[in-house]
């Protein structure tokens, strides 16, 4: 390796390092909602017999929006549009998602009229030009109204104001527009000609075919000249809060169509907390045990990955912070499990420089550096392709995912693209210095690669023969689809609400609520049908899932329970429209679907298509496995567990991809060595890597299970479940299928590479 190379590479580490550092010494993190606490509410837009709810349509309802969200005064709203119809309203710290969705989602169409008398209800609408509504000012009676003078678009502001000099409380204080200022002269000008007491002497405001004012032209106002000025006052016993909202409401104008809520959830400071703290100590505790592994096993090179793994943490959070990606809580996860990814290519070169510094013998004795550059470059194209079938499935996750699980794409993708910069740069940096100095030459026992490790040698001394016994591994894969298809088709799929539609509220109490009691008390309020379950720690946190959405039902709810756990507050609340929900289950029925294709493409644009069916079954088998074990279990498939799914079917393929490499370069080798022959030295080669690598990845996962929360402990679950099968299944499905398809579909016997060929391998652990 040149010097100018080396110094290159260094430069190239120090930039990114110093950069990053830059950045998270100077850059907040941009918290999601479900970490920071607020509502988030997705609105669609429906159409008119007038108006068609288009891109265009929605844009234009979108900045209406954004207006009286701005009335609310919430600090740092976010308004986007998804799709052509739905608009996505983030509300950071608003506690009560009712007072956001009834501000912003009512049509608000103002308008005011000349009041021409008095009507009885069910009147027709005077000259058929006008309307008949309840007086606000008199229970019972009705006023009979003229056409529209003025609507909402004359208004040019609207302000909330508490009367003290009047004494008429709260009111709200309307300026008009030129023209809309000259109508309302000319509308108070006639009302003033009207006698003291008679009807049409007032002015009704009416929002949404409701009168919320109708004031009475004041005896000062000469007939025929009006109110001059162009502002006037809505008076109707407001209070502070409905006095604001109204004011919102006007000034934001008409909604050019309506909209429905099809999602909204809100979650509260505390949980957000919580959760950051519980994913902060598992990376920490993950990645310290992974460390400690590490360096057991790989002694100085597992010490200089540790300290790569460090900064690995840091250029991927940095990077997150630069691209101004919203962290969520699955992005935490996202972001803590990257660490036991990143420990794969480390452990790639370590378990290939193992092998190259027992083939060099004295060589290597007298520089260790040699088999280090001679792993980094056999392993470049095993460690492409297991990254890039990750990052397959995390861009799945961001085009199809909704909500917070985009983050968990977005985390997921810089963590592979992280890892590789700090594992075949950083790592090498640090191994080329290290491996340098006298003292290490001296004592090559340190390195980590003088000694093949057990594992590796009890391998080689006895290859397993698993290959021979190919058929009672498919008679047990068989076994275990069938049990897994027997509880999802016995005992069903518990879908989330996200897929069903309908509520989930999470309720705190002050003591412990017995599930029971609660189940009892919400049944006999009527919701038989509720699931009520603990979650949480000391049985003070219960959460209710009904098909219900309405606030008046949740109401209901609440009371029920604070009749058997005392009082109680709303830690989250999510819900989520029938319509919305069976989109969502499409959505995930299609990713899952393209993930598969993509797998299959990809694998077999690098492999032989024998190869590539083996590692996509294998993958196909492992979901199936994933899916059946949350069925007989009960556990919710929502959104997050669909990103724990999509990352499984990353891991299962990247695992079979560096054996199924090993296979081909041992082919490539071989000549007419049979292939299973081949195959069980794959195996024998390549299981210290599938093992130490897997380790890695479970201290995460198994840190995250216990720390993170029940946000996390189902996600953590079925990834668990995913590592644990897809290490088995590279070994048990992958392999023995590809023999068989091989041994059916032979390829050409493979020509003997020149040595310059072989020494441009791809080959890998």
């Amino acid at each position: 390796m040149s010097f100018p190379v080396a110094l290159r590479r260094a430069l190239l580490a120090l930039v990114v390092v110093a950069l990053s550092l830059w950045t998270v010494l100077t850059t907040p993190p941009r918290l999601g909602l479900d970490l920071r606490g607020g509502t988030r509410i997705v609105l669609e837009t429906r159409h008119t017999p007038q108006v068609r709810a288009d891109a265009a349509a929605t844009d234009r309802t979108l900045e209406v929006l954004r207006k009286r969200v701005d009335g609310l005064g919430v600090a740092e709203p976010s308004l986007a549009r998804s799709g052509e119809r739905r608009i996505v309203v983030e509300l950071p710290g608003l506690r009560d998602p009712r007072e956001a969705a009834e501000v912003i989602g009512r049509t608000a169409q103002l308008t005011v009229h000349a009041v021409t008398g008095t009507a009885a209800t069910g009147t027709a609408p005077a000259a058929g030009k006008g309307r008949v509504l309840a007086d606000p000012d008199a229970p019972g009676g009705f006023l009979a109204l003229s056409a529209p003078v003025l609507t909402g678009e004359g208004v040019k502001s609207a302000e909330a104001v508490l009367d003290t000099a009047g004494g008429r409380g709260w009111t709200v204080d309307l300026a008009f527009r030129d023209k809309a200022a000259d109508e309302w002269a000319r509308l108070t000008g006639k009302a003033a000609c009207a006698p003291a007491g008679d009807p049409a002497r007032r002015v009704a405001i009416v929002l949404d075919d409701r009168i919320v004012s109708a004031p009475g032209v004041e005896a000062g106002v000469p007939c025929g000249a009006g109110i001059a000025g162009g502002s006037t006052q809505i008076t109707g016993g407001f209070s502070a809060d409905e006095a604001r909202d109204l004011a919102a409401l006007v000034e934001g104008g008409a909604l050019p169509v309506p909209v429905v809520t099809v999602e909204q959830s809100t979650v509260g400071p505390t949980l957000g907390a919580e959760a950051i703290r519980a994913s902060f100590l598992a990376a920490l505790i993950g990645l310290a045990c992974t460390g400690v592994f590490v360096i057991a096993v790989y002694r100085l090179l597992g010490l200089l990955a540790t300290l790569a793994l460090l900064l690995y943490g840091l250029i991927s959070y940095a990077a997150v912070l630069a691209l101004g990606a919203t962290l969520t809580l699955p992005g935490l996860a996202g972001f803590v499990l990257a660490i036991g990814i990143a420990v794969d290519a480390n452990v790639l070169v370590f378990e290939r420089a193992r092998e190259e510094y027992g083939a060099l013998g004295r060589t290597a004795v007298r520089d260790p550096r040699r088999p280090v550059a001679a792993a980094f470059g056999k392993v470049w194209s095993a460690v492409a392709d297991a990254n890039v079938t990750t990052l397959l499935a995390a861009g799945l996750l961001f085009a199809f995912a909704t909500g917070p699980v985009k983050g968990f794409g977005v985390t997921l993708a810089i963590g592979v693209v992280a890892s590789m910069l700090t594992a075949m740069v950083i790592t090498r940096i640090f191994a080329d210095l290290a491996l340098a100095l006298p003292a290490v030459r001296r004592r090559p026992s340190i390195t980590g690669m003088a000694s093949p490790g057990w594992l590796r040698t009890r391998l080689t001394r006895r290859v397993p023969r698993l290959m021979a016994r190919r058929h009672r591994w498919f008679a047990a894969s068989a076994g275990l689809l069938l049990l897994a298809l027997a509880g999802i088709g016995g005992r069903g799929v518990e879908f989330g609400v996200e897929f069903t539609g309908g509520r989930v509220v999470q309720y705190a109490a002050v003591r412990p609520v017995d599930a029971d009691e609660a189940r009892s008390a919400v049944a006999a309020a009527g919701f038989p049908d509720a699931v009520v379950q603990n979650t949480g720690d000391g049985d003070r946190e219960v959460s209710v899932r009904v098909r219900q959405t309405g606030d008046a039902e949740q109401d209901e709810i609440r009371r029920a329970l604070a009749s058997v756990a005392g009082p109680v507050t709303v830690e989250r609340d999510e819900r989520v429209g029938p319509s919305l929900g069976g989109e969502l289950r499409a959505h995930a029925v299609l990713a899952l679907g393209l993930g598969v294709l993509a797998q299959l493409v990809y694998l077999s644009v690098r492999f032989r298509w024998t190869y590539a069916a083996s590692a996509v079954a294998a993958m196909a088998q492992d979901v199936l496995l994933v899916i059946g074990l949350f069925a007989w279990l009960g556990k919710p498939v929502d959104s997050v567990f669909l990103a724990a799914l999509l990352t499984v079917v990353g891991y299962s393929v990247n695992d079979s991809v560096v054996v199924l490499d090993r296979l081909r370069e041992l082919r490539r080798k071989g000549g007419r060595i049979p292939t299973a022959d081949l195959a069980d030295r794959a195996v024998a080669q390549t299981l210290p890597r599938t093992v130490n690598t897997g380790m890695g990845a479970l201290f995460v996962l198994v840190a995250l299970a216990v720390l993170g929360g029940d946000s996390l402990t189902d996600f953590s679950v079925a990834l668990l479940a995913g590592v644990v099968l897809g290490m088995a299944s590279t070994v048990f499905t992958t392999l023995p299928l590809a023999v068989s398809l091989e041994g059916r579909h032979p390829a050409p016997v493979p020509v003997r590479p020149s040595p310059r060929e072989r020494a441009g391998s791809g080959a890998v652990v």
